[in-house]
């Protein structure tokens, strides 16, 4: 297959490149490196089934030759960086959406979309299925990644009825691992790289709301599986398992053996109070559930940041 990832400079987007080259594909990855990092896909240079195209997929896209798949993986993805960049947030997740669909239409590709946990927002149901709507606060800060991403899922759903698009769609968890950024503002990286300075641990609120974290490897084998064998309904790809932020910081204080404190902050506006993915779709239709735990996760993500800090 032949395909092109937006935003393949990104976190998520240089493991999924690597994983489709893995399997003998060809990937345009395409990156206008807002957020993304040129070092996370340096290791590709002279791979001559990987071409990389800087450019900004928010405003007019040509690609050309065929292509077999679409992957729209381009967002800033935290709450530093989608609070710092709301318009270019707002922007991929519309017109980027719209650009990537309308390459993946005119190709006879299949589109595929990542979207997120986000859309569900400060959740009333516990944990979260699919044909939930969500709880999102469309004015608040956070609204500028949760509706872009509420909104990508109603175009790429408009696309598949309307143009009969093969179409997929991820709602992906919080997911963690090597090549995050040291200050992309996401509470594991933030918490090792702490740990790793001798700082204080920063905590909002008690810590007494819950995440579910999934290491890197098992996140993109469940999107690997889902473009290839899933249907056009969104899809939960994360781990079950629920964790307070408070036990996450005393578990980085022990695998870093650093004696570091914790210190509270005020809560953010909007801030979820649990998330946790129900992934029966995952397991019955793709056979996928996660196999890392978080201790072995975050042992590993931590080794990564100790030789990032080292340099």
């Amino acid at each position: 297959m032949r395909v092109l990832i937006t935003g393949a400079a990104g976190f998520l987007g240089s493991h999924l490149s690597d994983r489709f080259l893995a399997d003998g594909h060809s990937v345009i990855g395409l990156d206008n490196f807002i957020t993304g990092n040129p070092e996370n896909i340096a290791h590709l240079a002279g791979n001559p089934r990987f071409e990389f195209v800087r450019h900004n997929i928010s405003t007019y896209t040509y690609v050309a030759g065929p292509l077999d798949g679409v992957l729209h993986f381009a967002s800033p993805a935290s709450p530093v960086d989608y609070l710092e960049h709301p318009i270019a947030t707002l922007k991929v997740g519309a017109l980027g959406t719209h650009n990537a669909l309308g390459l993946a239409l005119a190709k006879k590709a299949r589109f595929f979309l990542a979207s997120t946990s986000e859309v569900y927002g400060d959740p009333l149901e516990h944990p979260q299925t699919e044909s939930y709507w969500g709880n999102v606060n469309p004015i608040g800060p956070r609204g500028v990644y949760d509706e872009a991403k509420r909104f990508a899922e109603a175009m790429t759903m408009a696309y598949h009825r309307y143009h009969g698009m093969d179409t997929r769609i991820v709602r992906i968890f919080n997911t963690y691992g090597p090549r995050m950024r040291p200050n992309d503002g996401r509470v594991v990286s933030n918490f090792i790289v702490q740990a790793l300075s001798n700082q204080p641990l920063t905590i909002y609120g008690d810590g007494s709301q819950t995440r579910s974290f999934c290491y890197v490897a098992d996140e993109v084998e469940g999107i690997y599986r889902l473009f290839m064998r899933g249907d056009n309904n969104p899809t939960n790809i994360g781990n079950p398992n629920e964790f307070t932020v408070r036990q996450l910081a005393e578990l980085v204080i022990e695998l870093t053996r650093t004696g570091a404190t914790i210190v509270e902050r005020e809560l953010p506006v909007d801030d979820p109070k649990v998330r946790q993915p129900d992934i029966r779709r995952a397991r019955e239709m793709l056979g996928w559930e996660p196999a890392v735990s978080l201790r072995e996760g975050v042992t590993r993500t931590i080794e990564y940041f100790r030789s990032v800090l080292a340099r």
